[in-house]
């Protein structure tokens, strides 16, 4: 009987793809190639290495889910939202700690949004997850560098006439008082925001799958914070469910200078039981699940 193999691709956006310059057209207003805001080394390999899985693989896949990292220009993550005790701009990736807005090392630009973003950035680190980086503009809504990288696209695409089925859109992060790493939920949910809240239907959806693959960017943050969530989510319903799910490791790559934390990522989610493959081993489960 064939099997229900459901492909998750994080965020496998142009923002986060070192892109050679074949794959950036020229921006219009300025006649200068457009170039990702956040570009994570290796992406561009992994997401030609997806593209080739999904278009070698299709007949065995029989879903496909694209969560798509979708922000505003102004954003607590995004120097936007910062002024330094001067009142200068704060530079991409500087880390603004919760003793930081206290002590007003950092300020929010808008004074009004002082005490909205503190209590965000004492909830922020009482989860333990992560304290909070400025990172560049990324991934703006409507902008070339929201858009889904082109190989994986055409290959979904092609897989989208082959099953007549239409790829799950998955948005998340428009919400600009929390960040939103993961697919399942924001890192701190806003009660007022059910965008941000836990993402039942995409549990449930997996939950129902046979196998899992799960690939994208980056592997330091929003794979290992969507694969996070859903361990969680499968560990509370039944966490014989955790052998479901495969991490396609050559497939996704970190952000420069957390390499450590993809590592230690890899190996706590092996210790619980999850797989890993590399996307050969997961192309001849595909074949074999198509009959071929």
């Amino acid at each position: 009987m064939k099997q229900h193999l459901h492909l998750l691709i994080i965020d496998p956006q142009n923002d986060f793809c070192d892109l050679p310059p074949a794959y950036r057209p020229l921006n219009p207003a300025t006649g200068t190639a457009v170039a990702p805001a956040l570009p994570v080394p290796g992406a561009h390999a992994d997401m030609r290495r997806l593209a080739e899985l999904i278009e070698r693989g299709r007949h065995g896949i029989e879903a496909i889910s694209v969560t798509l990292d979708s922000h505003h220009r102004y954003d607590i993550a995004h120097p936007t939202f910062w002024v330094g005790a001067d009142g200068g701009p704060v530079a991409p990736f500087t880390q603004i700690s919760a003793e930081d807005l206290r002590a007003t090392r950092y300020l929010p630009r808008h004074p009004q949004a002082r005490a909205r973003a503190q209590a965000y950035l004492d909830a922020l680190e009482a989860a333990g997850r992560y304290q909070l980086i400025v990172w560049p503009v990324h991934c703006e809504i409507g902008s070339w560098g929201h858009n889904v990288h082109d190989d994986v696209r055409a290959a979904y695409n092609r897989w989208e006439d082959a099953a007549l089925g239409v790829v799950k859109k998955i948005a998340k992060g428009s919400n600009p008082w929390t960040e939103h790493y993961s697919a399942v939920m924001a890192e701190v949910p806003d009660d007022a925001d059910p965008d941000t809240q836990l993402n039942r239907s995409l549990i449930d959806s997996l939950l129902r799958s046979d196998r899992v693959y799960i690939a994208g960017e980056a592997g330091s943050h929003c794979v290992k914070a969507t694969t996070e969530h859903i361990v969680e989510q499968f560990e509370a319903h039944d966490p014989a469910a955790l052998a479901k799910l495969v991490l396609i490791t050559d497939c996704m790559s970190p952000v420069t200078g957390f390499e450590a934390q993809q590592q230690d990522f890899l190996a706590r989610m092996r210790a619980k039981g999850v797989q890993m493959a590399q996307s050969g081993d997961v192309l001849q489960e595909l074949l074999v699940n198509a009959g071929r």
